[in-house]
């Protein structure tokens, strides 16, 4: 059972990185549960429970930020929905057709089209634009860090 459990949490490992790039796939929850995974495996002998209930905190605020981040960052530059739901298809489309660097171009062109389709100008279509854009890359960023964080952690407890 012990292995089937690191074998899991090393699976949820890789997947919490991959999620933290791909629209979608809510990555620190996934490295967060790989921790549990691992404590569980090991006798909750790897990790205090001051640290869980940290790592826990860490992965609820960074996921709600992820939601709250590029919303504010559009709103900020003046982007509407159609912006907004043209950035996060651009970045799909964008991951699926041109990896890695398609998510970060989707983003952006998604955004702009969106904000065409709805008549704004060019200028103001691009400020848009490239609101969602800094936005869903603060996510990404942030998300990266916190699943970092536990993918540091959930290694060097894997091999102590």
């Amino acid at each position: 059972m012990m292995i089937v459990l690191i074998i899991l949490g090393c699976i949820f490992i890789i997947v919490g990185i991959i999620g933290c790039i791909i629209p979608g796939v809510a990555g620190p929850p996934f490295s967060f549960l790989a921790l549990i995974l691992l404590s569980i495996a090991k006798k909750w002998e790897p990790f205090s429970v001051p640290f869980l209930i940290l790592m826990a905190a860490l992965t609820i605020v960074v996921t709600g930020l992820d939601y709250i981040i590029p919303a504010a960052g559009a709103k900020k530059f003046g982007a509407s929905r159609y912006g907004f739901w043209g950035a996060v298809i651009g970045m799909i489309i964008g991951i699926i057709y041109v990896p890695p660097f398609g998510l970060i171009i989707g983003a952006f062109i998604g955004a702009f089209v969106g904000e065409l389709l709805i008549g704004k100008q060019s200028y103001d279509a691009l400020k848009a634009g490239w609101g969602v854009f800094m936005g869903v890359m603060l996510g990404i960023l942030l998300k990266l860090i916190a699943s970092g964080t536990m993918t540091f952690y959930f290694v060097k407890a894997l091999f102590n």
